[in-house]
């Protein structure tokens, strides 16, 4: 079992501020492990790994409300058919190609734009779901 952290240590090694744990915690996205006789909040070390996903995905625009309410409550509004809402994106996707295909220069500069942005986000998904720890 690894050592478990106090609040510096945390924000320390997750490159963040004791106010950004404190908000994070606050808000249910990261849980301390267990608490002190003094009451102090200890966490694992896997909440910097938390804490880095969470900053990528607001990087990319992801609400932390929106997180608050997947990762903190087991899905909250966000839950659905995962399977069925990736089959829907496999064919707005087609739908997607298919625009793009018979779309004039100003259109097809948009579309660029926005699957590089798409693209980002489906990267930094990708990545996020490597790399986050259970709660």
């Amino acid at each position: 079992m690894s050592r478990l952290l106090r609040i510096g240590e945390l924000a320390h090694l997750a490159g963040v501020s004791t106010r950004t744990v404190d908000f994070y915690t606050g808000l249910g996205l990261i849980e301390p492990a267990e608490r002190t006789a003094g009451n102090f909040r200890l966490y694992s070390s896997d909440c910097a790994d938390r804490i880095a996903a969470i900053k990528a995905l607001e990087a990319n625009g992801v609400s932390l409300a929106d997180m608050a309410g997947a990762l903190g409550s087991g899905g909250g509004d966000l839950a659905g058919d995962l399977p069925g809402q990736l089959s829907q994106l496999q064919i707005d996707l087609d739908t997607l190609r298919e625009a793009a295909a018979h779309s004039g220069p100003a259109a097809h500069q948009l579309l660029l734009a926005l699957t590089a942005r798409l693209q980002s986000l489906i990267t930094t998904a990708i990545e996020v779901t490597g790399n986050l720890p259970p709660m």
